[in-house]
């Protein structure tokens, strides 16, 4: 059932609209892709699970995928080309935040500051690591948006859940795909099993964390449609991903 005041709009008819919130998101999305490389990705966790014991898992996997969650609304909102367009922004925005890294890392420090080999630790970062990091969230958030994009077609705007969760099932598994064998296979105490074994482990758990995040999903999108006055379909768009104009 359509919203009360919500207008069906092809998505190359949007770009002389005014949008109330877009930059709040798309403001949103790179903040949240950010600290979860930040804060998430250098920290390995532990949960006690009953019967199982000390379970370990990567911080970020709490955090990131709300960059999915983001990038769904971004997509169910406002159309293909400019959830795209966020993620070239995160992409650039990515890039800058290794090069800056490397460079105050590498800078001398001051004799009397003795905080080198901490901060090293936790802003030290492995160019393998960090290439793989950055190609994976640019094919993960593009797949995730063109599957939502195209379902969104398919389905006539209904049954929001299916592309929500499918997208993410898509979007992440080539996250995961392209992450972990780049990042980690023939490193030093990784096999191929056990990569595949962590690629399928954190796959599982960013899509079932997402998957739980449905019901603020829904809430977000219908507040957003409501406020916006628009629900926008990709009809027409150049789904290519090798652009950032809307």
């Amino acid at each position: 059932m359509r919203q009360e005041g919500v207008e069906k709009l092809e998505a190359s008819k949007l770009q002389a609209r005014p949008l109330r919130y877009f930059d709040f998101v798309m403001a949103a999305f790179v903040t949240v892709l950010l600290l979860s490389n930040v804060l998430g990705a250098g920290k390995v966790a532990t949960v006690n699970l009953p019967g199982i014991g000390d379970w370990p898992f990567g911080a970020g996997v709490l955090f990131f995928p709300l960059g999915y969650v983001i990038g769904d609304i971004l997509t169910e909102v406002y159309g293909y080309a400019r959830a795209r367009r966020c993620i070239w922004a995160g992409t650039a925005a990515l890039l800058f935040m290794a090069f800056m890294a490397w460079v105050v890392v590498a800078l001398p420090p001051a004799e009397d500051w003795g905080n080198q080999e901490a901060y090293e630790a936790v802003f030290g970062q492995v160019p393998r690591i960090v290439f793989a990091s950055i190609v994976a969230f640019w094919a993960g958030e593009l797949v995730n948006a063109a599957v939502l994009a195209k379902m969104k077609i398919w389905t006539s705007g209904k049954h929001l859940w299916t592309r929500t969760i499918g997208s993410t099932v898509a979007g992440q598994g080539v996250d995961s795909a392209i992450f972990y064998p780049l990042a980690l296979l023939g490193a030093t105490g990784w096999t191929t099993d056990l990569v595949i074994v962590v690629a399928l482990t954190q796959w599982a758990l960013k899509v079932g964390w997402e998957a739980a995040l449905t019901p603020v999903t829904y809430f977000v999108i219908n507040r957003l449609k409501q406020r916006e006055g628009i629900d926008v379909y990709d009809e027409g768009t150049d789904f290519t991903p090798f652009k950032a104009k809307v």
